[in-house]
């Protein structure tokens, strides 16, 4: 298919797109991979129709209007790419796409949409600020039902426990008096996960120091703007990234991610600043970016052994999206997981499929979103395992509320470098 999106219409997103756009055959493997089009059963919210309506509006063919509730629905969990035969880049599209078209699609949205996205975009992002307004918001849980329909899922996704109290880092920790240095790595903290679940950076910091790593912890550095990427606030995923790009040593082996959201945004960085001065910059940062999974398997063969715990133990690896399908990471954290002994890996039915977090995706599309944390809860269910782990603090808030909510006995859900750290002490 030939695209016709006029040229520079769209700024430097332009190219990305068409080229998406016209590497699409329209042979419909994509189809039974969505989790969007199994759940609606509509041709437009599946990734064919998607793309089709995308070039149509950026054709000038299609009202953006038309095509924004199928957009919308969209989960962005990139399930279509390792399904399509003629390899389209579809995250070159869904999200350049959104930030193309957001300077119309903005004002149509309705008053309280537009608030519930503000509300987001200016707390999330930033630790100290969602953490006081997810505290505010249990305190408003009893008058949720009094609310405004679109903004009772921000309060229904706040957890039931207490949040732990934000933790500083020094900038730089490196390992136990004894432990020679043999590399020296960034960790980008994550925001959301500082919030809750600061624990998943310590077990990081824990594991990386107990096998010689010396770890940078830039002071300055911020989101990884993948939130505001994934919903079409261009100019503000830029401002994060320029800023990371800034926070960043360069002179550091890898920087490390532990949350598959802000790994694949930092990926995306190249996207995010094309055709900007930093673009060069942005391409060099993300080549250095990885996961904690990919690079302790790196190590693999250096990696301290590891103790074998008191019990059989069956593990449940859930993959996140965006480490999957948008980093093509799944062996890796396997493989650490493997190297417990007296571990078994299991795998879930179904397992491809988004367990409905996406970012801020659960609070836009809240029906969506829980039928798909239904299902995940009930594969997992399914695999009688004894714990459950996954690489994503978006999957693992996700996918605890859900098992919370089925009735079922206590499953416990840990990230992976989390296993690892209690792997070490003993204490699985």
């Amino acid at each position: 298919m030939q695209h016709a999106i006029p040229p520079d219409t769209h700024g430097p997103l332009t190219a990305p797109m068409a080229r998406a756009v016209e590497k699409c055959v329209h042979c419909g493997f994509c189809l039974p991979a969505c989790p969007t089009y199994r759940e609606l059963g509509t041709e437009m919210d599946s990734p064919r129709g998607r793309i089709v309506l995308m070039k149509e509006v950026l054709e000038g063919s299609l009202a953006v209007a038309d095509a924004a509730p199928h957009l919308d629905a969209c989960l962005g969990c990139l399930a279509c790419e390792p399904a399509c035969p003629s390899g389209v880049p579809y995250r070159d599209l869904v999200s350049a796409y959104r930030a193309s078209t957001a300077a119309e699609r903005e004002p149509q949205r309705p008053l309280m949409e537009k608030l519930r996205r503000k509300l987001v975009s200016t707390t999330i992002p930033h630790p100290s600020r969602f953490q006081f307004a997810a505290r505010t918001g249990r305190l408003a849980q009893p008058l949720a039902p009094l609310l405004p329909r679109a903004l009772r899922p921000m309060l229904e996704l706040i957890p039931d426990e207490p949040l732990p109290p934000l933790v500083v880092y020094p900038p730089t920790v490196p390992p136990p008096d004894g432990v020679p240095v043999r590399a020296r790595v960034a960790l980008l903290l994550g925001c959301a996960q500082q919030v809750l679940d600061p624990d998943i950076n310590d077990a990081t910091i824990e594991v990386l120091n107990r096998n010689g790593i010396e770890i940078v912890i830039p002071e300055t550095q911020g989101c990884c703007g993948a939130l505001s990427w994934h919903v079409g606030d261009l100019p503000s995923a830029q401002k994060f990234a320029v800023k990371n790009l800034a926070a960043f040593p360069a002179d550091v082996d890898a920087v490390i991610t532990n949350a598959a959201g802000c790994g694949s945004g930092l990926h995306e960085y190249p996207l995010i600043l094309k055709g900007t001065r930093a673009e060069a910059a942005a391409t060099a940062f993300a080549e250095r970016s990885c996961d904690i999974s990919v690079y302790l398997a790196k190590l693999a063969a250096d990696l301290e052994p590891i103790p074998a715990p008191s019990r059989a133990l069956r593990i449940a690896y859930h993959d996140a999206c965006h480490l999957a399908n948008a980093q093509g990471v799944t062996i890796p954290p396997r493989d650490l997981l493997r190297a417990i002994p007296n571990v078994e890996v299991i795998e879930v039915p179904d397992g491809a499929t988004c367990c409905g977090s996406a970012g801020s995706y659960n609070i836009d599309q809240p029906e969506i979103a829980a039928s798909l944390g239904r299902q995940k809860a009930r594969h997992l269910r399914s695999t009688d395992a004894d714990l459950i782990a996954t690489g994503n603090i978006g999957c693992l808030t996700q996918i605890k509320s859900h098992l919370a909510k089925d009735g079922g006995p206590p499953l416990p859900i840990r990230h992976t470098v989390q296993i690892l750290r209690d792997a070490y002490a003993g204490r699985l």
